[in-house]
């Protein structure tokens, strides 16, 4: 998600949070700087209390148009026990078709380091390959769209689509997301719809809030709290 009229413009300190939603924008972090997204969430089936996470996305800009993302959960909590998630690496490539579109591509990996014990690991290593379209339709309206295969690497991939819709005014923003995936070797198949609401208190800080009911019955319901901070320039 990204605030309407942000995007490629925006000052390198400003904060430019990807979360809350399930998928990405066509933005990349500018070149020697880097951000830190955290949430907390609790989710599940039947009751909010099967899962509890907190989630982890540090992102780095490498160049114009090249970002680095490292994520994953730093703790979880599931009915069989605690620990750590399956550690993310991903590189967005992106650039703009005019001053109000751009397009990116988002291929990633997710190693096998969580818990297995405590179901917070695939068991092994799986690949994506996301495509990214973000446009400003209006001075106030943004749109996302996402599309590519996930899971690749244990079976049938799933394959993943988004729409996310945001208006912004001042220093709030509310978001809406429905997303989905196709039945694949890695689970089944999955759709939801977020609800977000969020808030910039500076430049540099951007905090959300909000929740996902899942359409589909093995999609978990969902509340988060988040925020994301742009911890300046670490490189020239």
């Amino acid at each position: 998600m990204i605030l309407a009229g942000a995007g490629a413009a925006q000052s390198p300190r400003a904060a430019n949070p990807e979360r809350p939603t399930v998928a990405t924008h066509a933005y990349a972090v500018a070149p020697g700087y880097w951000e830190l997204e955290q949430g907390f969430s609790i989710r599940g089936l039947h009751s909010l209390r099967e899962m509890t996470s907190w989630d982890l996305n540090l992102k780095l800009g490498l160049a114009r148009g090249w970002q680095l993302d490292i994520s994953g959960p730093a703790y979880g909590r599931t009915g069989t026990g605690t620990g750590v998630g399956d550690l993310g690496v991903a590189l967005k490539a992106r650039t703009d078709v005019t001053s109000r579109i751009a397009v990116g591509v988002v291929p990633g990996v997710t190693l096998p380091t969580g818990s297995r014990r405590a179901g917070l690991s695939a068991g092994r290593t799986l690949g994506a390959v996301v495509g990214v379209m973000s446009a400003d339709v209006a001075p106030a309206w943004h749109v996302d769209l996402n599309l590519g295969p996930t899971g690749v690497g244990a079976g049938a991939p799933q394959w993943f689509g988004s729409a996310g819709v945001s208006w912004s005014r001042g220093p709030a923003a509310l978001t809406t997301e429905f997303f989905g995936f196709t039945t694949g070797g890695v689970g089944p198949a999955l759709s939801g719809a977020l609800v977000a609401v969020l808030i910039t208190p500076g430049e540099r800080v951007v905090v959300d809030a909000g929740g996902v009911w899942g359409v589909t019955r093995q999609t978990p319901d969902q509340l988060f709290l988040g925020v994301t901070t742009n911890l300046g320039r670490i490189f020239e």
